[in-house]
């Protein structure tokens, strides 16, 4: 590959995303929506530029899995076609049309006579964005952050990094002249990214994006708020009330659409009386033939041939997955919960009594019903697109799109107010909640 471009230290990059988020926020909602109008022109307008870049990084990536060098997901995350592009500028598109997220409004008090509070929609300040292969996430992410009005600093691998140098030049281009262009900041190099870890005086928020060992790397070495998820282990429960022919679609999309995806199905779960009626064998049958090899829980190993799974907490990232036996719902959710990474958990059943039992009690960012696990996407979602899918509790939960990339403020309005009078008994708070 071609050595790294030369960019500015770390530390200058993040402080100058800082001074351009103070300026995306003094914008007028129009012209930050203008300017992600001319990104999605740009990303088709210049596509071949774009996807010449892409092939390059492509036949790269292709020799160093030959050599066992790179892992195959990564190789498959790494292609763009025209098609994505065009996704690509639909989604952008979309967040541009979304109401504006700034300064909205949440809640109107009046403290006292004179003195009113209001809660309102900020933006978080600065993001780091550091993800593996899939250049087509930098305009998504950017796009994002942009319409949030957060600076934004992305660290791509280096398997794509002919293609991320070039989709964001092109984004970045397109935000003349009105939108700063440091608002979106590249970082080449492996080695910057321990400098920026250290950033958290001007770093708020890091979002990573890749293998589990990478996020688990950054949670462990940065005191920087880390949002996310390390691990995508997700189930399909077929009921014993499932459709068949609906079961054996979803079952089958959920693992194979995307399988190094983190919302593709890991683990199938069948209820015992589905299985001895012939549908859990029809789906065994149905994945062996779309090419997915098959493990075995504890409780299936002991009446099939299937080879035992070493563990029923495995992330496959591949056409492989567990399939296991359980006696009912309760015991679908107990498995669920005990061995799911909080990701994304679908029930395939007729019985609504079932799944709305199911959907209350699995404990998960998403959770379907009688719907593909492959759903869970900020795109399919009608985010427009996402910075990622997170696990955590705090804060965002799910696909994150602008809503999850915003924090609150608190705006007092007063006359010349002291709280003396209060203490004193002189004046009284009504905090009376105001339209």
């Amino acid at each position: 590959m071609s050595p790294s471009p030369p960019t500015p230290a770390p530390a200058e990059l993040a402080r100058a995303a800082r001074a351009a988020s103070r300026t995306l926020q003094a914008l007028p909602s129009e012209a930050r929506v203008a300017a992600l109008h001319r990104v999605a022109d740009a990303l088709l307008a210049r596509k071949d530029e774009i996807l010449a870049a892409n092939a390059e990084d492509v036949a790269d990536a292709r020799r160093l899995l030959a050599e066992g060098r790179l892992a195959a997901p990564l190789v498959d995350r790494l292609v763009l076609t025209e098609r994505k592009l065009a996704t690509l500028a639909d989604g952008i598109r979309a967040i541009a049309a979304q109401p504006e997220p700034l300064g909205e409004v949440l809640r109107r008090t009046e403290l006292a006579p004179g003195l009113e509070l209001t809660q309102q929609t900020v933006a978080l300040g600065v993001l780091l964005v550091i993800f593996e292969s899939r250049p087509d996430a930098l305009p998504q992410i950017a796009a994002l952050s942009l319409r949030a009005g957060n600076g934004l600093l992305l660290k791509g691998g280096k398997e794509a990094e002919r293609s991320n140098t070039v989709l964001h030049r092109v984004f970045t281009e397109a935000l003349a002249p009105d939108v700063p262009a440091a608002s979106v900041g590249l970082v080449h190099g492996r080695a910057a990214i321990a400098d920026l870890l250290a950033l958290d005086d001007v770093i708020d928020l890091v979002i990573p994006r890749g293998s589990a060992s990478l996020v688990r790397h950054i949670q462990q070495h940065t005191r920087i708020p880390v949002l996310g998820h390390a691990d995508g282990i997700c189930h399909v429960y077929v009921d014993v009330h499932a459709d068949p022919e609906r079961a054996r679609a979803i079952v089958v999309e959920s693992k194979t659409d995307y399988p190094s995806a983190c919302n593709a199905m890991e683990t199938l779960l069948v209820h015992r009386q589905a299985w001895e009626a012939g549908l859990g064998p029809a789906l065994c049958e149905d994945l062996r033939a779309a090419g997915v090899t098959l493990f075995a829980g504890p409780r299936l190993a002991a009446i099939t041939d299937l080879p035992p799974a070493e563990s029923l907490s495995h992330e496959y990232g591949a056409l492989a997955c567990a399939v296991e036996l359980v006696d009912d719902v309760d015991g679908a959710i107990a498995h669920v919960n005990a061995h799911g990474s909080g990701h994304t958990e679908s029930i395939v059943t007729a019985d609504p009594a079932t799944a709305e039992r199911f959907l209350a009690r699995v404990d998960a960012a998403c959770v379907f019903h009688d719907a593909s696990t492959r759903f869970a996407d900020g795109y399919r979602f009608g985010l427009g697109a996402e910075v990622g899918i997170s696990t955590a509790r705090i804060h965002a939960r799910g696909p994150v799109g602008v809503q999850g990339l915003l924090t609150t403020r608190w705006v007092l309005r007063g006359h010349g107010d002291l709280v003396a009078p209060f203490s004193r008994g002189e004046r009284r708070f009504t905090h009376q909640p105001l339209d």
